[in-house]
């Protein structure tokens, strides 16, 4: 099992970048960086890759809208470039909140525009010469207004001309798809001990059409860390982003979170958070997140139950462990977890 963990985007990315080239020197693996309607997520993965030598730079992730597919091939094949083959693709189709309201998209089609974007990039990654058509026309044909477009190929040749691919994903059908031609998945509010009923038969059903020379599908999760008599108390930390998930990424009806809190089986308290939340009255939202649902997200606690935790999202199939590590040493925390590993 390998280790990693997301950079903090809601600070200083320069202080982020600190702080993940120190986890790196304690043995961190890979570090992931989100964009949502942030700080974009390539500029700061180009400044890590400078900072770090060693461990891979992820986007978590581009979402498939706001970029064409050919940009964020070559956006991945530019981070490989400046890190010596150090980049990992996660894409995904975000939320119709972010891509609407701040993209100004239309959120059709997710999974078919998933689908386009991971093998278009493979073929461009080759320095094939793309002539595709599907929601994106290349080129664009004469009859849709086309006129001086030509198939092209991409213009440097890539470090690598397979650069792993992770699908953001949490449904049945984006999770098959993920098993089935992603390299790797990013599922979020990840509780192990749900993995197999809520994911099982779909991970089964995409695995049975993917191409053995992908290899077996990598799997990102985890959640915050703490180790200590007292760590039980970090799970509250979580109460906020739970509660705004949730209560608050999606309209009642179109909430992925939401279903997925149901689908672990708690359904009461899932519209519980859901109604205070959109209510506005978050700290009620907060308070309604059970605290078994907390425990079973995080790795917090004294040092043998953190140590069963890590044992339970590995059985469950996570491959590469995703931890925040809480308190006054992360290096320490993830030099003690990396011994473990």
């Amino acid at each position: 099992m390998e280790l990693s963990s997301p950079l903090a985007y809601a600070e200083d990315p320069r202080t982020a970048a600190d702080r993940a080239a120190a986890l790196e020197t304690a043995g961190l693996d890979a570090v992931w960086v989100a964009e949502a309607y942030g700080f974009d997520s390539p500029t700061i993965m180009g400044y890590l890759a400078a900072r770090t030598e060693r461990m891979r730079i992820g986007s978590a992730i581009l979402n498939v809208y706001s970029r064409t597919p050919a940009l964020i091939a070559q956006t991945a094949a530019g981070l490989d470039a400046i890190s010596g083959g150090r980049a990992l693709l996660g894409v995904g189709a975000s939320g119709p909140q972010v891509v609407e309201g701040w993209h100004g998209r239309l959120y059709d089609r997710p999974l078919r525009r998933a689908r386009e974007v991971i093998q278009l990039s493979r073929r461009i990654w080759r320095r094939e010469v793309i002539e595709h058509h599907g929601i994106t026309d290349l080129p664009v044909p004469p009859e849709k207004g086309g006129t001086l477009g030509k198939p092209l190929k991409l213009l440097n040749h890539p470090v690598r001309d397979t650069i792993p691919v992770y699908l953001a994903a949490l449904g049945p059908a984006s999770v098959r798809t993920a098993a089935e031609i992603a390299d790797g998945w990013l599922p979020f509010l990840y509780a192990p001990e749900h993995a197999e009923k809520v994911w099982g038969p779909a991970l089964a059903e995409g695995t049975a059409k993917r191409d053995p020379a992908l290899g077996p599908l990598q799997v990102v999760a985890g959640g915050l860390l703490a180790i200590g008599d007292d760590a039980e108390a970090v799970r509250d930390l979580m109460r906020p982003t739970v509660a705004l998930y949730v209560g608050g990424m999606g309209a009642p009806g179109r909430n992925f979170y939401f279903d997925l809190v149901c689908s672990y089986g708690y359904e009461a308290a899932a519209a519980a958070v859901q109604e205070h939340y959109l209510a506005g009255r978050k700290k009620d939202a907060e308070a309604a997140v059970p605290a078994e649902l907390l425990e079973q997200l995080c790795l917090a606690g004294p040092e043998g139950y953190v140590r069963d935790r890590v044992e339970v999202f590995r059985e469950a199939g996570v491959t590469m462990l995703n931890v925040t590590p809480v308190g006054p040493e992360p290096a320490r925390l993830i030099e003690h977890v990396r011994s473990w590993l």
